[in-house]
């Protein structure tokens, strides 16, 4: 069902935030809805009421989807969001759905600067290889061990030459603050578990679809520190990650609901 529910998320997303048209959340949101944006509450209503007033703030408000990956039963939609002239998001949401409907939701917005270190936007893909993209024969499982391996290997075995067996230079970053590049990638990493030895990554679900493969998990740097929700795409080419993009979102002190982002 992963092609039916891939079809259906981005229908519905589309219709809701580009079209207003409140009618599919009745079509396509379970009653037992559960909401892990930290402004919302559970339920249909309130997702309709929460769209409704933020659609009220933001008039011009523009959803471009840049990328869809689906697995099982979770769609990710990875947009940029205008909310108005001058102001985007990055934003990361990720859908669970069962016999037809949406029953879960999890989201991951980051406020997009006005510059990045390596010269890319947080949207764009600039490892296309030409005549290949996406890569129709990329192995969805074998992607998915590849890129669990470093991003396994550099977070929880603090292992950075792991981008030396698992990643390709030109490794292109989305990352505002990240140079291009294995050194740079390896660099970041050595300097943040040097400052911060209690760092630690806890991963709730991997999303793997082609030559993508996504991570949403818990980023804190101590047992003490809220942390932030964080979506990590990884994009492989011939068994080598070669292009990543994130999206980060401290954790808020209160929530709308009673469930955590994860």
């Amino acid at each position: 069902m992963t092609a039916e529910n891939k079809e259906m998320v981005v229908h519905f997303y589309d219709e809701l935030f580009s079209h207003g048209n409140l009618a599919v959340i009745d079509k396509f949101v379970g009653t037992e809805y559960i909401n892990h944006n930290p402004h919302a509450p559970n339920g249909p209503e309130a997702l309709r009421g929460f769209v409704t007033g933020f659609k009220d703030r933001y008039p011009d408000l523009r959803h471009d989807v840049v990328r869809v990956i689906a697995e099982d039963d979770l769609v990710l939609l990875h947009t940029h969001t205008m909310l108005e002239p001058g102001s985007s998001q990055a934003v990361v949401d990720i859908f669970r759905v069962r016999d037809g409907k949406i029953v879960e939701h999890w989201d991951v917005m980051q406020q997009v600067p006005e510059s990045s270190v390596n010269g890319n936007d947080m949207f764009s893909t600039v490892s296309v290889r030409a005549g290949h993209s996406p890569d129709l024969d990329a192995s969805t499982a074998e992607n998915k061990q590849i890129a669990s391996a470093l991003f396994h290997e550099v977070t929880v075995g603090r292992d950075v030459t792991a981008y030396d067996r698992y990643a390709a230079d030109p490794l292109h970053q989305h990352n505002p603050q990240s140079p291009n590049g294995i050194a740079a990638a390896k660099e970041q990493f050595t300097s943040a578990f040097a400052a911060h030895p209690d760092l630690s990554v806890s991963v709730k679900r991997v999303i793997a679809d082609g030559e993508y493969v996504a991570f949403h998990h818990h980023f804190q740097f101590s047992a003490d520190d809220r942390g932030a929700a964080v979506v990590d795409i990884f994009r492989i080419q011939d068994r080598k990650v070669v292009e990543h993009w994130d999206v980060v979102q401290p954790v808020p002190a209160t929530s709308a609901n009673d469930n955590t982002m994860f």
